[in-house]
């Protein structure tokens, strides 16, 4: 191998990674609303858990507070 292959190797080993870091970091940059819908579930269980069943908080912090009954 001559000094110009691996010249062109290292290049493009850096493309890809700054072309993965980017493509991740967007993909991270989308999950940020749904990181604090999940912060929020979580807040309103532990406060709505205390007085009640867990399931029972559960279905109340997502807006579905009835009991169905399964027929």
């Amino acid at each position: 191998m001559n000094f110009k292959n691996i010249y062109f190797l290292n290049t493009l080993i850096i493309i890809l990674c700054a072309g993965i870091i980017i493509v991740l970091s967007l993909i991270a940059f989308d999950l940020q609303p749904l990181a604090r819908l999940a912060k929020y579930q979580i807040i309103c269980i532990e406060q709505e858990s205390v007085d009640t069943t867990v399931p029972w908080a559960v279905r109340k912090c997502n807006g579905r507070s009835k009991v169905y009954q399964v027929k």
